[in-house]
């Protein structure tokens, strides 16, 4: 990663904002974009005319999650720009060109998953998203309009909607825009082709026809328009008529050189073996059992709590320790307190507030499902591995079960692992576990009680059983092993072999990311000496290698 003025957090609060506004009217929320040129995450570029980097994204994200569980009132948001005559130009080009492939890859990523969650957001929060479109919307501005529910645009003569990053800069969009033109928005293949390859982009009537957005509104009107609209998309909602919500406070993380440790969530750093130790608790203590006590708990309710820990240390993984390969994820406590707190949720899955908990709990385990890490669950006696924290064994590539008779050993299942958390590809884990013998899902989930190491194997819930004489070699052997191998290989096998099953707007999305988006950033044509996105804006025209391959 390139030379970042400290480690990237992904931590912030609307008071520490620099570069979104908000403001709100009743039901409707307004995200205003106005990027600070000078406040981008390196010194190296400045993010004129509302381009974004990482940075800017991170409080995006927040505002979003914010908006889920601190304004239960809003039912609608407006994103919107306060520069004259641009909306957003997508991520910073300069920024782009002077990142490493690594850095390049987990922004893209990030960036998606936070275009994800506004589309979460509408799909199961009920908070709908209109795109107004105030003036030039390129790239990754764009895409930011396509992952709202409408994309509303001035017809002022010269705003246009594009995609130009293949003429412009020799790359694809690397936030699923392609995906979502012909997926989501169903624009015509040959349409697409047109669109996606002149710079200028679509303005006007012909966006509309094209079905690149909903609709224009004249310049004269255009503000009026949108808060008509965007009340009517307010009033189709079901979260309640008003507050209060629960504020989401620091996590106040303590860092040391090889080491973060949250309430809940451990996560120890060993750079020699390339490897990490992510550890979660369980709940200790009495916990709420009914919406209002939830309420009372707020952001200290153990599964918010936990999984908002847990997806900071995540993140923190992915793009400030690009060596450590290897994740060995233990869980530790009390098991019969994770099912105690997964019966409440199952109680109370129809409140706004539990329900933002369990799709936050989801969002959380579709990043791990996204890492391109390799897990390895250790379930070892004291373990915590029941229902919830299941989900953490069941996402790891493989998982190894200590079989000690003189130490019991169990895990357990509960309602939650039948698909309170789907995967990107809409089906459970325990569904893609056993998508050749669907009849093992259901007797895992119908089991009744715990599984010992033997029960767990034969239930094919975990990879290996190793008594207490082999279970150190065994363990140590296949954490050796996976160091040994090529990271970019194994990034690969991952992503192919976790999302068996349906392909989705979202798997593709992720898959074109890892494999495609992958590829051409690192070919010379993008960002050899004369490739297109390093010369941009510098120095002429790019120099091809006219070669399909």
């Amino acid at each position: 990663m390139e030379s970042v003025a400290e480690t990237i957090t992904f931590e912030t609060h609307p008071s520490q904002y620099r570069h979104w506004k908000r403001s709100f009217d009743g039901p409707v929320a307004t995200l205003s974009m106005d990027v600070r040129e000078d406040a981008g995450l390196r010194p190296d570029y400045r993010l004129k005319l509302n381009s974004y980097d990482l940075g800017v994204d991170i409080e995006l994200a927040d505002a979003v999650q914010r908006l889920r569980f601190e304004h239960p009132e809003v039912h609608a948001v407006v994103i919107t720009s306060l520069k004259e005559r641009v909306f957003c130009a997508g991520a910073n080009i300069f920024m782009l060109g002077g990142s490493s492939h690594g850095f390049k890859v987990n922004f893209c990523k990030f960036t998606n998953e936070t275009r994800l969650a506004i589309e979460d957001a509408s799909t199961n929060s009920g908070i709908r998203f209109l795109a107004a479109v105030n003036g030039t919307c390129a790239g990754g501005g764009y895409e930011l309009a396509l992952a709202c529910d409408e994309i509303a645009l001035v017809d002022d003569g010269s705003s246009a909607v594009s995609l130009p990053e293949t003429p412009l800069l020799g790359v694809l969009p690397g936030t699923g825009g392609l995906t979502r033109v012909v997926d989501k928005r169903k624009v015509r293949r040959d349409l697409a082709d047109v669109f996606s390859t002149v710079a200028e982009g679509v303005k006007g009537k012909r966006a509309v026809e094209w079905r690149l957005v909903d609709a224009v509104y004249p310049k004269s009107r255009f503000e009026q328009d949108v808060q008509r609209r965007a009340r009517e998309l307010a009033a189709q909602s079901d979260r309640p008529s008003s507050g209060p919500g629960i504020e989401l406070r620091p996590l106040n993380a303590k860092q040391a050189e090889s080491r973060i440790e949250y309430t809940t969530v451990t996560l120890a750093i060993d750079r020699v073996r390339r490897t990490a130790e992510l550890t979660i608790a369980a709940p200790e203590g009495p916990q709420p059992e009914s919406p209002d006590a939830i309420l009372a708990a707020g952001d200290q309710f153990w599964p918010l709590r936990a999984f908002r820990e847990l997806d900071d240390a995540m993140l923190r993984l992915r793009l400030n320790e690009p060596e450590i390969g290897t994740v060995l994820v233990r869980a530790v406590g009390d098991p019969e307190a994770v099912l105690a707190v997964d019966r409440t949720l199952a109680a109370h899955r129809s409140h706004w507030l539990v329900r933002e908990i369990l799709h936050f709990v989801k969002r959380t385990l579709k990043r791990l499902d996204l890492t391109s890490r390799s897990f390895y669950a250790l379930i070892e006696p004291g373990n915590a591995f029941a229902g919830t924290l299941v989900e953490l064994a069941l996402a790891a590539d493989r998982a190894y079960m200590l079989a000690d008779p003189d130490r019991p050993n169990t895990i357990a299942l509960s309602a939650m692992n039948g698909g309170a958390y789907p995967m990107s590809n809409g089906l459970s884990r325990l569904e893609v576990r056993f998508l050749g013998a669907p009849e093992k899902a259901a007797a895992a989930l119908a089991y009744g009680r715990a599984f010992d190491p033997q029960e767990a194997l034969d239930a094919g819930l975990v990879t290996s059983a190793p008594d207490d004489l082999d279970w150190n070699d065994e363990v140590r052997l296949a954490i050796e092993e996976r160091a040994s191998l090529s990271p970019d290989a194994l990034t690969g096998m991952e992503a192919n072999l976790r999302f068996a099953g349906p392909e989705t707007l979202e798997t593709k999305i992720f898959g074109r990311l890892t494999a495609w988006q992958n590829w051409i950033f690192q070919r010379p044509n993008a960002v050899g000496e004369r490739g297109a996105l390093k010369v941009y804006g510098r120095e002429g025209r790019p120099e091809f290698d006219w070669r399909r391959c």
